[in-house]
């Protein structure tokens, strides 16, 4: 008999060692980490508008930072992402974002902000400081070797400062004020991460809540989309798209302050992977 191309198939089914080794699906290294730290530039455009009068509400002027102060639409600033995979489904996630911004205006219109009303055509040097601080804890409810989808829970935390002065010919400040806060937002929200290949993966999430505690109200909304490309074994490189709109109402002592800021951008981190690498 000739040889044929299929005597050598084999008619009986394949034993459980050989199925399972067939079926197992190799990740790649950068994958399903116990561990990965992420860090990098964010270059975000800015809306930003703040009032901060009195409790009675017959004072104070509700002040865009970009139109009435001269600040600058787009600014310059880092963040620093840590991630920890306890399980197969389950993540904690610990992020940090820090902006300083100033600028030196001359008013075209009077503002009443805080305790004093800043006069037309005055020289006012202005700050704008925020970090946020974000944490949550999230749960894949599909897990699959190649894609996850899930669902999270966590808060912002916002740490604010905001203030102006009036300058003279000598240099000293006439007229000061500055107003700071701590908001702690909490947020839910829905992500997904897929491996597009050996070397790309897509992560995609988007967050909202608005709560009232206490003397503080707020309201966040925040989306971010990152294709990641892999360098080398466990270091890769992100580059995506993330933005934030947030509200927050703070009331004080005499004061009530209304800060609302939104931004979005592009940013571009770098994320290194280590740890044992978690079965999916």
């Amino acid at each position: 008999m000739k040889d044929s191309p299929y005597n050598n198939l084999s008619v009986f089914p394949m034993d459980s060692a050989n199925l399972q080794q067939a079926n197992t699906f190799e990740m790649p290294p950068w994958r399903a980490r116990r561990f990965n730290i992420t860090a990098g530039s964010f270059f975000p455009i800015n809306n930003t508008q703040i009032m901060v009068g009195s409790n009675e509400r017959d004072f104070g002027t509700t002040i865009d930072l970009e139109d009435d102060l001269g600040f600058n639409d787009f600014s310059y600033s880092f963040m620093v992402n840590g991630q920890w995979r306890i399980s197969k489904r389950s993540r904690f996630e610990l992020e940090y974002f820090y902006l300083n911004r100033k600028s030196t205006h001359t008013l075209e219109r009077e503002l009443e902000f805080k305790d004093h009303t800043y006069e037309v055509n005055a020289r006012v040097s202005a700050f704008f400081d925020v970090s946020i601080v974000r944490f949550f804890y999230s749960y894949a409810f599909v897990a699959k070797p190649t894609y996850e989808i899930g669902a999270l829970i966590g808060s912002h935390v916002i740490f604010g400062d905001v203030g102006m002065q009036v300058d003279t010919e000598t240099g000293s400040a006439e007229v000061s004020d500055n107003f700071d806060f701590t908001a702690p937002i909490p947020d839910i929200g829905i992500w997904t991460d897929i491996q597009l290949s050996k070397k790309f993966g897509l992560y995609a999430n988007a967050n909202y809540l608005s709560l009232t505690i206490d003397n503080i109200k707020g309201r966040v909304l925040s989306t971010n989309i990152s294709l990641l490309y892999n360098i080398h074994n466990n270091i890769s490189l992100k580059a995506g798209y993330n933005s934030l709109n947030f509200r927050v109402d703070v009331e004080k002592e005499r004061l009530d302050g209304f800060f609302k800021w939104g931004y979005n951008g592009p940013m571009l981190t770098l994320t290194y992977a280590f740890g044992e690498q978690v079965k999916i």
